[in-house]
C-alpha cells in the first residue's frame, strides 16, 4: 500500500526523537532480595529524576494497588498497575528475590501476582525516568518491563503491537478491569470495544481506525504524537498530531472508565510557578462523542448499558441517565443500565392492559439496533397506537413519518440534537396495579386519578375540574401529621405535597442558605429529611398583599398542569396562615444568566446549542401540548435554570397567564422583564403565545454570543443593544462579527447563522410575523429552511 510523501517525512522525524534504548538511561537498580510492604510507610522504588515511583498505593480502606505512579503529580496518578482485580491487603510484601523472581504475597505468604518471566538470570530491577519498570540481566538485557504489560495507559515511548491492548478501570475509583477495551487486532485494525462485563469478551465496536490489513504498531512519541504505523515502518494515520514536548510535559494516553481514550498533558513548568493546575488537559479524545459511536454490531448496551440514556456532558464525558419508568441496576454504578419500575404488558389475550401505558417523549432520542419492525410512512398518531396494542413493543422511534418499533432491553440509548425525531418510550401509567415489589413508581390507594401522558402531553379533564381540585387542594392543606405526610392531588395524575411551615423552616435550617430573590419572593436551599436528605429550593414570598398572593396561585396553578423534563417540577408548596412558599426540585448549576454572564470563560458552545433546544422545548409544550395553554411572560435567562448536566429547565410561573380552551389571546397589565418584553404590551394589543417567542429571541441572542441584550461597555456604539446588532451583522453578512472569539461556534458557522436567522424572525416586532414555538424548533434543528427575515423594527403600529 501506498502511503503519501508528506507522511513518509513525518514519520523520519519522528523516529528521530524516539528514545534510543530504554535501558542506555541512567538508573537507580533495584537489586536482588530488595522488598516493599504495602502499609503507611509509602515506601518505592524512584526513577532518576523523581518523576515516577514504583510502590503500592492505598486506593481503598485496606486495599494497595502495585503500582507505577507520576510521583510528583496531584493525587500520584496511576499509569500502571500488577493486581488491578485482586487488591493487597495492608502488609503484603513485593519483593524482587534473591533468586531473581519479582512476586507479590499477601501477609499470609499467599501469590497475589508474579512477573511472567521467561528464563532466569534476573540480575536487577529499575525504575526507569520513561515510567518503564525493567528486569534486566547483568548485561543489560531486558528479561520483563511494565510497557509490553500495560493496564489501561500508554505512556510516551510506549509501544502497542498487534494483539496488544488496553482495559479501561471499572470506574473513576474503581481500578479494576471495567467495560470497555482498546485493542491494536491482529487484522492490523485499532479497534474501541464494549465488554460483556463481567466477562473480557467483546461485544460491539463504537470506533475503528479504519487501518485492516495495515497497523502494525501503535506509537507514541517522545513529542506526543500518536500514531498508527504500517509493517515497513510508513505512518498509516495519526490519532494525536498537536505535539507536545515530553521535556516540557507530562503525558499519558489512557483509556478511561467511560470508554473513552485520551491523551492526557501536563506542564512540568507549573512546578517552578509556585502552584499547579489541579487538573490534566485533554490534548485528544477518541471517539469525539461516544454515545454517537458507530455500531458494527448489534450486541452489548452501548456507553451507558442497557436502557440507558447516553449524552455528552459540556466536558465531552457521557452523561448516563434512566429515563422516566426505569432506575439504575445498581444504584452505585451509573454505566450498569437501567431497569423498569413497572410490570410490562401482558400477551395474556383476556388482558385489558391497553389503557394502562402511555408514553413519555424525548426528543432526539433513539436506541439503534433494538428494532424488530419498521412502517416506512406513517403518522406518528399510528406509530403510538401500534406500539400500544403490540405488547412485544417498549419503545418506538419515529422521525419523517418513518416509525420503528423497539424491544428491551433497549441498547445504545442516546440523546443528541443530531439524530432527530422523537423517541417515545411506553410505561405503566396505571400503578395501582400490578406493580413491581420495590417500584419507586408510588402505588397508594387513594390516587384519585390514572396519570395519563401522551408524548409528554399531560391531559386534564376541563378547566372547571382543575380548578375545582385546585381549591379543594387548599381546603385540605396541612391536615395531616408530620410523621404521616401524604401528597394530594391537584391535578389528575400530579401529586404534589403540602408542608407546614415548620417542615420547610427545620429543611432550610432557618432559611440560612440563600440561593436568590426577586421582587416578591427569596429562593433557599434545602434538604428533607423526611426523603433522605433530597436536596429542593424553597420559594418563599417576602410580601403577603394581594398582589404577592396572586403569583403563589398563579404558578402552583400553572406548574402543577405540566409535566415536561425542560421546567422546574414542582414538588409542593406551603400555604399556612401568612405563609407562602413553593418546593422545587434543586437545580445544581444555578441560572443560565450565571453561566452566561459570570464566567469568566466563555460557556462551550455545545452546551449552549443544548440550552437553546431544552428552552423552546419547554416552551413549545407550554403553547401547544399542555392541557391548559400557558403563556409563560417572563421567559428570561434568569428564569432557565440548569440542573448537575447543564440541562435547561424553565422555572418561575408567577407571572404566568393561563388561557381557556376556546382562548389563543388575552388582554392582561404588563408583564415581564424590560429588555425581553415584546413590543404589544405597550401597544395595546391583544396578548398571544407570541411574547414568549419574543422573548425567547432574545435570550437565544443572548446564548449565541455569551453577552446581555443591552451592554453600555462596548467599543462601538451600534453594539450596545444586541438585536440591532446581530440584524445590521446579517444584513451586512459579517455574522462571523458576533462571535469573533468564539473558535468553536465559528466551527459551526452555518449552525450559528441558522440559529442567529431564527432569534431574527423570533424578535419580529409584528407578532402576525413570529413564528410559533414548534417551528421555532422545526428551523433551530433544521428540519424546515429558515427564509430571510424582514427588517425586525418594520412594523408600522
Amino acid at each position: 500500500m501506498d502511503f503519501p510523501v508528506s507522511c513518509k517525512l513525518s514519520f523520519i522525524m519522528l523516529i528521530i526523537m524516539l528514545p534510543i534504548s530504554a535501558t542506555a538511561q541512567s538508573n537507580r537498580n533495584v537489586t536482588l532480595g530488595s522488598f516493599i510492604v504495602a502499609d503507611n510507610s509509602n515506601s518505592t522504588w524512584k526513577s532518576p529524576s523523581g518523576e515516577f515511583a514504583f510502590g503500592f498505593k492505598q486506593v481503598s480502606p485496606g486495599g494497595y494497588l502495585l503500582a507505577i505512579v507520576f510521583d510528583e503529580m496531584p493525587e500520584r496518578t496511576i499509569v500502571w498497575s500488577a493486581n488491578r482485580d485482586n487488591l493487597a491487603e495492608q502488609g503484603s510484601r513485593v519483593q524482587l528475590s534473591p533468586d531473581g523472581r519479582f512476586v507479590l504475597n499477601d501477609p499470609r505468604g499467599q501469590r497475589i501476582w508474579a512477573a511472567d518471566l521467561a528464563g532466569s538470570g534476573v540480575a536487577y530491577g529499575a525504575m526507569l525516568d520513561s515510567g518503564n519498570f525493567v528486569l534486566a540481566r547483568n548485561n543489560s538485557v531486558v528479561v520483563w518491563q511494565s510497557f509490553d504489560h500495560p493496564t489501561d495507559t500508554l505512556l510516551p515511548a510506549q509501544v502497542l503491537s498487534q494483539d496488544g491492548s488496553l482495559f479501561s478501570s471499572f470506574s473513576e475509583r474503581n481500578f479494576s478491569r471495567g467495560r470497555f477495551k482498546f485493542i491494536l487486532q491482529t487484522d492490523g485494525n485499532l479497534v474501541l470495544y464494549t465488554l460483556n462485563y463481567p466477562m473480557v469478551d467483546h461485544d460491539a465496536a463504537y470506533w475503528s481506525s479504519i487501518s485492516n490489513g495495515v497497523g502494525f504498531q501503535l506509537m507514541f512519541n517522545q513529542s506526543g504524537f500518536i500514531y498508527i504505523t504500517a509493517r515497513n515502518g510508513t505512518i498509516f494515520s495519526y490519532l494525536s498530531s498537536n505535539g507536545v514536548s515530553s521535556s516540557q510535559f507530562y503525558q499519558r494516553f489512557t483509556l478511561e472508565y467511560d470508554g473513552v481514550v485520551r491523551h492526557y498533558v501536563y506542564p512540568k513548568s507549573a512546578n517552578s510557578s509556585g502552584g499547579r493546575p489541579m487538573e490534566w488537559s485533554v490534548n485528544v479524545f477518541l471517539p469525539s462523542n461516544i454515545c454517537l459511536g458507530t455500531i458494527v454490531g448489534d450486541t452489548g448496551g452501548g456507553a451507558c448499558g442497557f436502557n440507558g440514556l447516553c449524552s455528552l456532558g459540556t466536558d465531552q464525558r457521557p452523561i448516563c441517565t434512566c429515563p422516566t419508568g426505569y432506575s439504575l441496576m445498581d444504584p452505585n454504578d451509573r454505566l450498569s443500565g437501567c431497569k423498569p419500575d413497572f410490570v410490562r404488558q401482558s400477551c395474556d389475550r383476556n388482558s385489558q392492559e391497553t389503557d394502562d401505558f402511555g408514553f413519555i417523549s424525548m426528543a432526539n432520542t433513539d436506541w439503534p439496533n433494538s428494532d424488530y419492525y419498521y412502517f416506512p410512512s406513517v403518522s406518528e398518531d399510528l406509530c403510538r397506537r401500534s406500539c400500544l396494542g403490540d405488547c412485544f413493543c417498549d419503545a418506538v422511534f419515529y422521525r419523517g413519518g418513518q416509525c420503528w418499533k423497539k424491544g428491551i432491553p433497549l441498547p445504545n440509548g442516546r440523546i443528541d440534537s443530531s439524530i432527530g425525531g422523537v423517541g417515545l418510550l411506553k410505561i405503566r401509567l396505571n400503578t395501582t396495579r400490578n406493580n413491581r415489589p420495590g417500584s419507586n413508581i408510588s402505588n397508594k390507594s387513594n390516587n384519585r386519578s390514572a396519570l395519563i401522558i401522551t408524548g409528554s402531553v399531560l391531559l386534564g379533564s376541563s378547566v372547571f375540574l382543575n380548578l375545582l381540585l385546585f381549591v379543594f387542594g387548599f381546603r385540605f392543606k396541612g391536615r395531616k401529621s408530620k410523621t404521616n405526610i401524604q401528597p394530594y392531588t391537584f391535578l389528575p395524575g400530579v401529586n404534589i405535597r403540602s408542608f407546614s411551615f415548620n417542615e420547610l423552616q427545620e429543611a432550610t435550617d432557618g432559611f440560612k442558605e440563600e440561593l436568590g430573590s426577586g421582587a416578591c419572593s427569596t429562593v433557599y436551599k434545602g434538604a428533607l429529611k423526611d426523603e433522605n436528605g433530597k436536596v429542593v429550593a424553597v420559594k418563599k414570598l417576602d410580601k403577603i398583599e394581594k398582589e404577592a398572593d396572586q403569583e403563589f396561585k398563579a404558578e402552583v396553578s400553572s406548574i402543577s398542569r405540566t409535566n415536561h423534563k425542560n421546567l422546574v417540577q414542582l414538588l409542593g408548596y406551603c400555604d399556612e396562615g401568612q405563609n407562602r412558599l413553593l418546593v422545587y426540585e434543586f437545580m445544581k448549576n444555578g441560572s443560565l444568566a450565571n453561566f452566561l454572564f459570570e464566567n469568566p470563560i466563555k460557556p462551550n458552545w455545545y452546551n449552549r446549542v443544548q440550552i437553546a433546544f431544552a428552552t423552546a422545548r419547554g416552551l413549545c409544550y407550554l403553547h401547544e401540548e399542555c392541557s391548559t395553554q400557558i403563556i409563560h411572560c417572563d421567559i428570561k435567562p434568569q428564569n432557565v435554570l440548569l440542573d448537575e448536566s447543564h440541562i435547561a429547565k424553565i422555572s418561575d410561573f408567577g407571572l404566568a397567564k393561563l388561557l381557556k380552551p376556546d382562548q389563543t389571546k388575552t388582554t392582561t397589565g404588563i408583564r415581564g422583564t424590560r429588555g425581553y418584553v415584546a413590543p404589544e404590551w405597550f401597544r395595546n394589543m391583544p396578548i398571544t403565545v407570541k411574547v414568549d417567542v419574543y422573548s425567547f429571541g432574545i435570550l437565544l441572542l443572548e446564548l449565541l454570543c455569551c453577552r446581555k441584550n443591552y451592554e453600555t461597555n462596548v467599543e462601538n456604539e451600534c453594539e450596545v443593544i444586541l438585536a440591532d446588532w446581530a440584524y445590521d451583522c446579517y444584513k451586512e453578512g459579517k455574522l462571523n462579527s458576533l462571535v469573533a472569539d468564539d473558535e468553536e461556534a465559528i466551527d459551526d458557522i452555518k449552525r450559528f447563522e441558522k440559529f442567529v436567522i431564527t432569534a431574527i424572525w423570533c424578535i419580529q416586532e409584528d407578532p402576525a410575523l413570529r413564528p410559533h414555538m414548534k417551528r421555532v424548533m422545526h428551523m433551530l434543528e433544521g428540519s424546515v429552511e429558515v427564509p430571510a427575515p424582514p427588517d425586525p423594527t418594520s412594523f408600522i403600529s
